[in-house]
């Protein structure tokens, strides 16, 4: 029997888990492993049995950004729980906010506290460490902006850190946490601004993402990051690839870089579907699209 095995007849983690449920386009097989993570304890004494015996460590949040093919994932996926999903004000305008907390909660808090500076979270269906992970952001901003830093645990040594932001090295929906770090909570400053005036912005950006997006739909917001210079959904549209369909999934006809899938699409028709449009833009435009959102699994090659 593995370590984990041994945590996982202890009731520490999971086996067998479904993922679908955990994911926005409800798409995937099983965890061979799952951890949901209440407290730094529990994940310490998961890191001491991968210590013993390394398995493959997938990170998950909310599943916003994430398709998992059918065979699942054969190793440990681990999702913050609700114990790390506090929102806490500071008294000098910080917000410290645990990895499982949603990104709009995190903006109606600071909003009704007084503090601006993150009503764009309103818009993100994503989790705080999925945030810091991915460097999520629209409207013109993003999480590097800010973030103050980020407390993370190195699931390979156990260590526990707070690392600035500088140290995380965030880019365009990118930082440079290993897939075995794990956020388990972030700092983000905010600035003075009134409550009635904040909770407008985030009325305004609302009204902007049910005007132009697919709300109601199964997907994973933006499929491809945007190219230096342009946006991804502009150069789709171009094309006219809006509707293009491949089985039970379809490029939005409200806007181009959303992929919406319909009851009975599998994740394999997404992966050919974005392959698709990756090709035609390529020959196209001339510009080589980059996946925002993560495959994990095997997935036929299209012929």
């Amino acid at each position: 029997m593995s370590a984990l095995d041994d945590l996982a007849a202890g009731g520490v983690v999971d086996r067998d888990v479904p993922l679908a449920p955990l994911t926005t386009y409800r798409f995937g097989g099983p965890a061979r492993y799952f951890l949901e993570a209440h407290d730094e304890e529990q994940v310490l004494r998961v890191a001491e049995a991968l210590a013993r015996e390394p398995v493959p460590v997938l990170m998950l949040g909310r599943g916003s950004n994430l398709v998992v093919s059918p065979e699942g994932f054969a190793g440990l996926v681990v999702r913050p729980g609700a114990g790390l999903g506090g929102v806490a004000m500071r008294g000098d305008g910080r917000v410290v906010a645990g990895a499982a907390a949603s990104q709009p909660s995190v903006a109606r808090r600071s909003a009704a506290a007084g503090r601006g500076g993150l009503e764009y979270m309103v818009g993100i269906p994503g989790s705080v460490g999925g945030a810091v992970r991915m460097n999520s952001g629209c409207h013109g901003t993003d999480t590097a902006e800010w973030l103050v830093g980020a407390r993370v645990i190195d699931l390979v040594t156990g260590e526990v850190r707070d690392r600035s932001v500088g140290e995380l090295g965030l880019a365009y929906r990118h930082s440079d946490l290993a897939d075995t770090d794990m956020v388990v909570a972030a700092t983000l400053r905010t600035v003075a601004r009134p409550r009635r005036e904040a909770e407008a912005i985030m009325r305004e950006i609302t009204r902007w993402r049910r005007e132009h997006q697919p709300g109601g739909t199964l997907n994973a917001g933006s499929v491809f990051k945007n190219p230096p210079g342009d946006a991804a959904g502009r150069l789709i549209d171009s094309l006219g690839l809006k509707g293009l369909r491949v089985g039970g999934v379809a490029v939005s006809e409200r806007h181009a870089n959303f992929f919406v899938a319909e009851a009975g699409a599998s994740a394999q028709d997404l992966y050919d579907l974005v392959a698709e449009v990756r090709r035609r833009v390529w020959e196209g435009a001339g510009v080589a699209l980059e996946p925002e959102v993560r495959f994990v699994g095997r997935f036929r090659e299209p012929s």
